[in-house]
């Protein structure tokens, strides 16, 4: 092999002289010709990276998309995961419906009743977020993630889209308890779209506050609890389940103000149900504008909890 390649060499350099030679009117070679002369390459182009500004933004949810749907299939494996997410709204809807529902208003409770178990169920499943996250981490997954030439976002991003398939199947369980214990729709299918898009976004905009928890306390137990300290205030010191009107003092001006109510409002506003007769019902512009204001509420939660998330991952990767 090595003879063969040494002829090709001599003939190349040789036909190299010949052309010189001729060129030059049949004279002497020119120097630098002959063997000197070099053989050409090939030249290998690298292609130009695309994406400009969106570049981060495109790697983001490119990432996010594959973990989540790592997330996914580990949910399919282990559907015992998923007894917490389904038998609480269900304990809930129960509870309030039939053991204090009497004394609120009955029948017409019930159908009050179901916007604020949504929001609670919803704002209560950003716990399962944190936990998740927090197994990743004592595991050394999110090690191995770091290794590789991910997104950070891409990592956070995927966690928290993964867990609305929970989300998702707590508002399938509750609107299905729901129709059982006779509450209805009332309103127009653009509303009620409006509703469900809403309840999606509160989710999303939860599990954020679980991701943060998640990456602040680095471990199961302690993101456990951290994750539930916060929600029993904010879900019961709301108008979930009782008008705000109906708190005392400042309790009132918090729940009034409360994204949980505001979710829970819009969420009764967009599927018609009207309050039981004898409830004071709020008129504040938060209740007025309940739809608009739980939208801004969930961009807000986002705005926050979503760089304060991604800093602690940043914070954990340099370590």
């Amino acid at each position: 092999m090595s003879t063969l390649q040494s002829d090709e060499t001599s003939a190349s350099a040789t036909g190299t002289s010949a052309t010189a030679t001729s060129s030059s009117g049949g004279g002497a070679p020119s120097q630098g010709t002959g063997l000197q002369t070099a053989v050409p390459t090939s030249v290998i182009e690298i292609p130009e990276v695309r994406g400009g500004v969106l570049a981060p933004l495109v790697s983001a949810v490119r990432d996010g998309w594959v973990v989540a749907r790592r997330n996914v299939v580990n949910v399919r494996r282990t559907p015992g995961a998923l007894v917490t997410g389904v038998a609480q709204p269900i304990i809930f809807v129960l509870i309030l419906a039939f053991v204090f529902g009497g004394a609120l208003g009955g029948d017409a409770y019930r159908e009050f009743l179901i916007g604020g178990i949504l929001a609670q169920t919803l704002t209560f499943n950003s716990s399962f977020t944190a936990v998740y996250l927090a197994k990743d981490l004592q595991s050394g997954l999110i090690d191995r993630f770091r290794a590789l030439p991910m997104s950070r976002v891409g990592v956070i991003l995927g966690r928290t889209t993964s867990d609305l398939v929970t989300s998702g199947i707590s508002i399938v369980v509750i609107v299905l308890c729901g129709l059982a214990i006779g509450w209805r729709v009332d309103n127009g299918v653009g509303q009620v779209l409006l509703t469900f898009g809403l309840l999606v976004l509160f989710a999303f905009a939860t599990s954020w506050i679980g991701a943060a928890i998640a990456l602040t306390a680095r471990s199961v137990e302690v993101a456990q609890s951290l994750g539930l300290l916060w929600l029993f205030p904010v879900c019961f010191i709301s108008g979930a389940f009782v008008s705000a009107d109906m708190l005392p003092g400042v309790l009132r001006t918090i729940a009034e103000w409360n994204p949980v109510t505001a979710v829970a409002t819009a969420v009764r506003q967009g599927f018609g149900n009207e309050p039981p007769a004898g409830f004071e019902v709020a008129d504040g512009w938060a209740a007025q504008n309940a739809m608009l204001y739980a939208f801004v509420c969930c961009i807000a939660i986002i705005a926050v909890f979503a760089p304060i998330a991604v800093g602690q991952y940043r914070r954990i990767s340099k370590r």
